[in-house]
């Protein structure tokens, strides 16, 4: 039987988003795996996304300004001995917690990737979902990013680095590894509801990660031109030629897609050095 030290703290980092938040805490409660609390934590919504929360026995705390400084915070006020940490356009399938206990007890890792499956409303949304079953039909050592974590590994090494927005991501995961701590992968899924996306949404989307970038590449010794920033040369894509090739007006609108997201990430890129 579970003890109490085995409770399982869910983050949730929200910003109007009462759209969405019930869906999520909703899929946390059908969890199978039973020890767990639900956290919100907000940053000054001007929508019903806290009172949604709070009625549905989530714990609220307000905190901002950004994603990294929510998670830590969210981090500091949990009881739990593990971490799952979540976007509010998220869904789990019903055993990623369990799953989850079960990888970082059965094969002593402090930290596991859930893949995640894009649930799409509109054309560059079923985009999107194309680009991301590539990296998660097996995996992807180059764009998997940990979601759950043992809470003392992730105070060892600080909790997010809240420097950075966009490739916190990335970032914590990685210190992780550095240190010789394991991080294994779940067999369930989080489903990720893509908004009503357009090209102009996704290029300001990785403009405003790229201010960032900087950070993040100096920090781990990354190139600039690599297959972690310019995502044509992903090896991931080119083991995976017959589906490209199966798909080709979805694979058009990926290469289209992509060119975007390196040309905004470039940008954003730029401007943040020079601020620095």
């Amino acid at each position: 039987m579970s003890r109490s030290k085995d409770l399982v703290s869910v983050i949730i980092t929200t910003k109007d988003e009462e759209d969405v938040i019930g869906r999520l805490i909703q899929s946390v409660k059908r969890q199978t795996y039973k020890y767990k609390e639900v956290i919100v934590v907000d940053n000054s919504s001007e929508d019903k996304t806290t009172e949604i929360a709070r009625e549905m026995g989530a714990k609220v705390y307000s905190f901002g300004s950004e994603r990294s400084r929510q998670r830590n915070y969210g981090a500091k006020v949990s009881k739990g001995k593990y971490l799952l940490v979540l976007d509010a356009d998220m869904e789990l399938s019903s055993k990623v917690i369990e799953d989850c206990v079960r990888k970082v007890v059965k094969e002593k890792a402090i930290g596991v990737v859930v893949p995640e499956e894009s649930k799409w409303v509109n054309f560059w949304g079923q985009v999107k979902a194309f680009e991301r079953s590539f990296y998660n039909e097996k995996g992807d050592p180059i764009t998997d990013a940990a979601r759950f974590f043992s809470k003392k590994a992730f105070n060892w090494v600080g909790g997010y680095d809240e420097s950075i927005t966009g490739p916190e991501d990335w970032d914590l995961p990685d210190r992780l590894r550095e240190r010789g701590f394991k991080i294994t992968r779940s067999f369930e899924k989080i489903f990720h509801h893509e908004q009503d996306i357009s090209l102009t949404f996704i290029f300001k989307k990785k403009f405003y990660y790229g201010l960032d970038a900087h950070k993040y590449l100096k920090k781990h010794g990354i190139p600039i031109l690599g297959p972690k920033t310019v995502y044509f040369l992903r090896p991931i894509f080119y083991r995976s030629w017959p589906k490209l090739l199966k798909h080709p007006i979805l694979s058009f609108s990926l290469i289209t897609m992509l060119f975007v997201e390196l040309i905004g990430g470039s940008l954003g890129y730029i401007v943040g050095r020079i601020r620095k």
